[in-house]
């Protein structure tokens, strides 16, 4: 199976792109697109956060919590988005216009990529070397990286979000830039009429 969006870790960023694309998929032009996430890659940064300064959240929330309920929420509303778990991606190449990403289980293709990684080094997957440079917004003294990107993209059929694209590790900011993903990806779907999904109360 080739996939037409595969994103690359499940946590703020990865998560709210994920769901972004799954709530599209009663649209005419989504409907019959295939999405997968491969969750975390290494251990999030969510798992050790307190949320009082987020809006919808309410005070006192823990990010160990949200990792929990997202992926519950997302397999809730959205099951067409596939779930993968405990798989560690190793390597992503451009073969033939699709995308080869191989995990340390199996391999899998994909029309897009998204790329929802925090911001820690070491970088390890291979065939993105070339795109890795130092975080232009993180403090220096932290030594964190990005992949060099315009407004999220990468190159044709490649993305990234979340501090991975150079935003600042801020839980509003992670989810805003992954939801930015998702719409793009969703306007290229739509023949590129720009296109955002909401849900409305009748």
């Amino acid at each position: 199976m080739i996939f037409d969006a595969l994103i690359i870790g499940g946590g703020v960023s990865g998560m709210q792109c994920a769901l972004v694309l799954g709530s599209a998929k009663n649209k005419p032009f989504a409907a019959d697109k295939k999405i997968a996430i491969i969750m975390h890659q290494r251990t999030s940064h969510l798992e050790n956060a307190l949320f009082n300064n987020v809006l919808g959240l309410q005070p006192k929330t823990l990010g160990k919590d949200i990792l929990i309920s997202g992926k519950e929420h997302l397999s809730n509303l959205y099951p067409a988005v596939s779930q993968i778990e405990n798989e560690k991606v190793l390597s992503v190449e451009e073969i033939n216009s699709n995308y080869i990403v191989t995990t340390n289980k199996t391999t899998y293709q994909s029309k897009i990529v998204v790329l929802a990684l925090n911001y820690s080094k070491p970088f390890s997957i291979k065939g993105l070397e070339a795109f890795v440079i130092p975080h232009e917004k993180a403090n220096p003294d932290k030594d964190r990286i990005q992949l060099k990107n315009k407004n999220h993209f990468i190159q044709r059929g490649l993305y990234c979000c979340g501090t991975i694209a150079g935003c600042r590790s801020q839980f509003a900011i992670a989810a805003g830039s992954g939801a930015s993903v998702a719409t793009d990806i969703l306007t290229i779907w739509n023949d590129n009429n720009p296109t955002k999904i909401h849900d409305k109360v009748w």
